[in-house]
């Protein structure tokens, strides 16, 4: 893992609020990583491969607040990295707060195509990993009576046809979510958001984006009516970590009435 961003810190931030946030260089991630700098809380981005997106958005915060973001990088099918990440993250500012699990891989593995590594990969990023790193970040959330938010998903339960694994590993964490928060009370909370229609598919993902009249069905199937935004996820994400002292073991769908009607 390069963790030449991961340097201590140049000045005593040990008061500062301090949030980890996987998969944190794009999408409803960076959005993620500004709401939660804009809100006064130093930012860890971790990035698997978007490490030049990861650094820019770090330059970018660090100009409105100096010494207040870092970037870390890693692959969470990478077992091996889950405690060394975790202290890398804490060594920034000596301190660590939140945990956003919200690194995640995502494509179909319909019935009689589903490989070996299908499995292995939509589990680890979806379950393993959120898993393993909260076990490691346990000690030190718990100096801080911090708490960890899980990225889950409306089809958690409801399936979602052609998508078997992640779907399970989505459920998956959703329980673990409930178990952590059983777990790790009444020091640690933890709790899960499940966005619904949020963002779509990137048009450059290497599984095609999705169909129009697939969007559209969708959305028709959205008491809303409409998609929502990454910042929807984002402020959810921030009453969690900052305003939900009450809040644990539960999971908030943002997404716009969707499970109503799936």
């Amino acid at each position: 893992m390069d963790n030449s961003n991961a340097n201590k810190p140049t000045k005593d931030t040990s008061s500062v609020k301090t949030a980890l946030i996987t998969g944190g260089a794009k999408r409803v991630g960076a959005v993620t990583v500004e709401t939660l700098h804009q809100a006064g809380y130093n930012v860890i981005i971790h990035c698997r491969l978007s490490r030049e997106s990861a650094n820019t958005l770090a330059d970018k915060l660090n100009t409105k607040r100096g010494d207040s973001a870092k970037v870390i990088q890693g692959d969470l099918n990478d077992e091996t990295l889950y405690n060394h990440l975790i202290d890398q993250a804490y060594q920034c500012w000596q301190r660590l707060d939140v945990i956003v699990n919200n690194a995640s891989s995502f494509f179909p593995t319909p019935i009689g195509s589903i490989t070996i590594d299908d499995w292995n990969n939509l589990i680890n990023s979806n379950m393993k990993a959120p898993l393993f790193l909260a076990q490691a970040a346990a000690p030190y959330l718990k100096e801080t009576q911090g708490n960890i938010i899980n990225m889950i998903d409306v089809h958690a339960q409801r399936p979602m046809k052609d998508h078997p694994v992640y779907c399970a590993a989505k459920a998956g964490l959703a329980m673990l979510t409930m178990s952590l928060a059983k777990e790790l009370g009444p020091e640690i909370r933890v709790n899960g958001v499940a966005p619904g229609a949020i963002l779509w598919p990137a048009s450059d993902d290497p599984n095609g984006g999705m169909p129009e009249h697939t969007k559209n069905l969708i959305l028709e199937r959205t008491s809303l009516k409409r998609a929502g935004e990454p910042i929807d996820i984002a402020k959810t994400i921030l009453f969690l970590a900052r305003d939900a002292d009450y809040i644990t073991g539960q999971i908030i769908a943002v997404d716009g009435g969707r499970t109503l009607n799936i």
